[in-house]
Parts: structure tokens; C-alpha cells; sequence
């Protein structure tokens, strides 16, 4: 099961991440995402404390959207994620193609 919840908050969209992502919810995140692309966000922080496992198809969400990222200049900004999922993102080298940050605040001083 994943809830997604999504605020505005000075300037920034955050996404709030609660459940897990896997190949059956996975759209419910891209949708989120192409949301906020969609809506001109240039900042885009995802508040994963409550995410309890993502998937490769969770993850393939994030990686579809990093050329356009680059592209819209759009700041994507992940932050809180437990041990085991930053695990995840450390073996497959995510943490080299996206802004990891241990919580809120580090993520919104860089």
C-alpha cells in the first residue's frame, strides 16, 4: 500500500511518501511526479521517512525522470530515507544520479 500526499510549502513541492512502492503502485508516483512537472515546480523535495521499500519499478519512476529534470532545470531532493532503502539506492549507484540528503533541513540549506 502507498499514500502519497503532496504540499506546497515555500516554494517547494514535497512529496510525502508512506508504504511502499512496488511494480503495482509505481504509477501512483509517476503520476505525482508528472503532476508537478506538469504545474512548472522547479523544486521538488520527497519526504521519504515513511517509506518502507521501493521497488526496481519504483525506482525506474525516478530514473525516467532525471534527463527531464536536467532539462526544466527542476531540483529533485530526496530526503529521510531508512537505512535499508538507501541501502537500495547505494548499490544500484543512485545516490550518484540524485540529491540524497539525511533530512529536511539538510536538503533545503543545499
Amino acid at each position: 500500500m502507498l499514500t502519497i500526499n503532496t504540499v506546497h510549502e515555500n516554494g517547494h513541492d514535497i512529496l510525502t511518501l508512506q508504504g511502499e512502492v512496488d511494480a503495482s503502485n509505481s504509477v501512483m508516483l509517476d503520476e505525482a511526479i508528472t503532476n508537478l512537472v506538469e504545474s512548472g515546480s522547479k523544486s521538488i523535495l520527497v519526504d521519504a521517512k515513511g517509506l518502507e521499500y521501493i521497488s526496481s519499478a519504483g525506482l525506474g519512476v525516478f530514473m525516467s525522470y532525471l534527463e527531464d529534470f536536467q532539462e526544466k532545470e527542476i531540483d529533485l531532493k530526496i530526503y529521510a530515507l531508512s537505512e535499508r532503502v538507501l541501502e537500495v539506492f547505494n548499490i544500484l549507484g543512485l545516490d550518484q544520479l540524485m540529491n540524497l540528503y539525511q533530512d529536511k533541513k539538510s536538503a533545503l540549506s543545499d
